[in-house]
């Protein structure tokens, strides 16, 4: 959360400490806060703290502060009279990271509380019934929740009930809660609450931008007349502008990994203590170069490196918030499941191999640097497809940077080398598929027929170390709509990988007429009749909204979304289909 000390800010909280409960009063001056933000100093100023609002702010600016000191207070009003047993305040959140960061910061804010104010997190990633558990039989006045999991259990028509006496409902991000990926399950959401009409619920929604195309659910959640605050300044320069933009252009997406050992490399010699997030395109990517720079692979050595994708289970990702939060220096290599509204502190440096999903998701990523007034910088490693990024997007200060020199580039390529060697080659298979279906979804970006989507992807692989393409599996070349294609190689066997030496550039398989006319054998039925006894080990259904609402929380879904299985699939709706290794793309 936001430092108040560098929050820009002069009015202190000291002055509202007559209108906020004395107990939320006695956290905040624990929590060593000082002198509010623009918007905690506008939301706390508000007359009435039960009405609706609906605030603009920019993102790192304490706006979790901001909606719940007065909510908390109003609720914290009604002393003995409230029911603990049931939700008062609810908030929304569209990632469990976010939901998470929320939860820890009302605790900390409730700490004084007697009695005390249990703050319960709905969130995917963990078991549903462990969670249902501790719902039903807990007191969670305070609940805080993502889409995908609040809209499943609220089909519970017990649960339902524990939402009957709600006094707030917060929606945080509001205009990526509202927009055309999370529409449906807001709906489903608000027609599972009291109706706001006859209950008279308090609606806020807090968000950095508010696009007019949601205006048509916000009768749902705020009143006819309600309080409308911005502490956005528009003649000011977005936060995106402010921060040093650079791109090192590379000869081949095989070259981006040496060239990211090599920009590393220079920051930890610069300042031992820098701290950085490199964003990756997808769940795969993140996880295979987290093992190729980390105790793995060991291009990074003796240097703390952290991942965080959808791959990760619910307890994983939490566990490595915290500690990079708490971090004094370590790289986290990252889809974009912590794109936007993730609060790292100190982030000197974002880096971003290849191309975002759009020019939004560019500003989203590099506002996780230069935040509550302090400085950092973009740098985006691109090969010439991707370059079209840059000239599509003249809107952004992005300079063109020059390489490292060239024993440098050696003595990076060889690092990466070596460390690719200790990665399993199943991971580098994935990623290699990943790429694969990537590309294609980013076609009207990069101009990419789906011929050279493979040559693309096949430069890929060679940069992973593979003398040729992995094999794929027949089928899910037909699910990708590479049915055909020249260039890829039909398979189930382990792929061979280059073992030392230099990089071999890849060889293009047979003719499409040799390699796709591969059948895959006769189906063994009583492996099937089998394989139909066996406990079913497909994810219950809350775990799959929670995986698609944590994909749109990667991007809009206008945009392609973040497979779960890494960097694949496109447009439209997921197939689930097994890839090497037994994991879905």
């Amino acid at each position: 959360m936001l430092d108040p000390s560098a929050a820009n800010g002069t009015v202190a909280f000291s002055t509202v400490a007559d209108r906020v409960h004395p107990a939320l009063v006695k956290a905040i001056d624990t929590m060593g806060y000082t002198a509010m933000s623009p918007v905690q100093e506008q939301t706390l100023g508000m007359p009435d703290y039960t009405a609706d609002c609906l605030v603009q702010a920019k993102t790192g600016t304490g706006k979790t502060i901001a909606f719940l000191v007065p909510a908390l207070t109003s609720m914290l009003s009604m002393g003995k009279s409230i029911d603990r047993s049931q939700v008062s305040l609810l908030v929304v959140a569209p990632t469990r990271e976010l939901a998470q960061q929320i939860a820890t910061e009302c605790e900390k804010l409730t700490v004084h509380c007697v009695p005390p104010i249990e703050c319960h997190v709905i969130v995917g990633g963990n078991s549903r019934d462990a969670m249902l558990k501790r719902f039903m039989s807990g007191r969670p006045t305070v609940t805080v929740a993502t889409p995908g999991r609040l809209e499943d259990i609220l089909s519970d028509a017990s649960v339902r009930e524990r939402f009957a006496n709600i006094r707030t409902l917060v929606l945080d991000e509001a205009d990526r809660m509202l927009d055309e990926g999370f529409l449906p399950a807001i709906q489903k959401i608000l027609k599972s609450l009291p109706p706001k009409k006859t209950a008279g619920w308090q609606g806020m929604c807090f968000s950095a931008t508010m696009p007019p195309e949601v205006n048509h659910i916000l009768h749902h959640v705020l009143k006819p007349g309600h309080a409308r605050i911005s502490t956005i300044d528009h003649n000011e320069a977005p936060t995106v502008d402010k921060v040093p933009q650079t791109v090192i252009p590379v000869d081949s997406i095989a070259d981006t990994l040496p060239t990211l050992h090599g920009l590393l490399s220079v920051e930890r010699m610069a300042d031992a203590n820098f701290k950085a997030i490199v964003f990756c395109s997808t769940a795969k990517e993140a996880a295979l170069n987290y093992q190729v720079f980390g105790s793995v692979g060991g291009a990074l050595p003796n240097f703390p490196v952290w991942q965080m994708h959808s791959r990760m289970s619910q307890p994983q990702r939490t566990r490595t918030v915290e500690e990079f939060k708490k971090a004094q220096r370590g790289v986290l290599f990252a889809s974009d499941v912590v794109g936007r509204g993730m609060d790292f502190p100190d982030i000197g440096l974002v880096v971003q191999c290849g191309l975002t999903t759009d020019s939004d998701q560019y500003v989203h990523r590099v506002g996780r640097t230069g935040r509550a007034g302090k400085g950092g910088r973009a740098v985006m490693i691109m090969d010439p497809y991707e370059m079209n990024f840059v000239k599509k997007n003249p809107q952004f200060p992005i300079k063109t940077a020059q390489l490292d020199p060239k024993a440098a580039q050696v003595k990076s390529a060889e690092a990466i080398e070596n460390a690719l060697a200790k990665v399993p080659v199943e991971l580098k298979t994935s990623a290699y598929i990943a790429f694969l279906g990537f590309g294609q979804s980013l076609a009207r970006v990069t101009r990419l027929d789906k011929a050279a989507a493979v040559r693309w992807a096949n430069e890929y692989a060679a940069g992973l170390g593979f003398e040729e393409p992995p094999p794929i599996e027949g089928r899910i070349i037909g699910k990708m709509g590479f049915k055909g294609v020249p260039g890829l190689k039909v398979g189930a066997n382990k792929p061979k990988a280059a073992v030392g030496g230099r990089q071999k550039q890849v060889k293009d398989a047979p003719p499409a007429s040799a390699t796709t006319a591969a059948r895959p054998p006769p189906r063994d039925r009583t492996a099937k009749a089998a394989a139909a006894a066996a406990p079913s080990t497909r994810p219950p259904k809350a775990a799959r909204l929670e995986t698609r609402a944590d994909n749109r929380a990667a991007g809009k879904n206008k945009a392609p979304v973040e497979p779960s299985g890494g960097r694949g699939g496109g447009r439209g709706k997921k197939q689930k289909v097994a890839v090497p290794g037994g994991e879905e793309w």
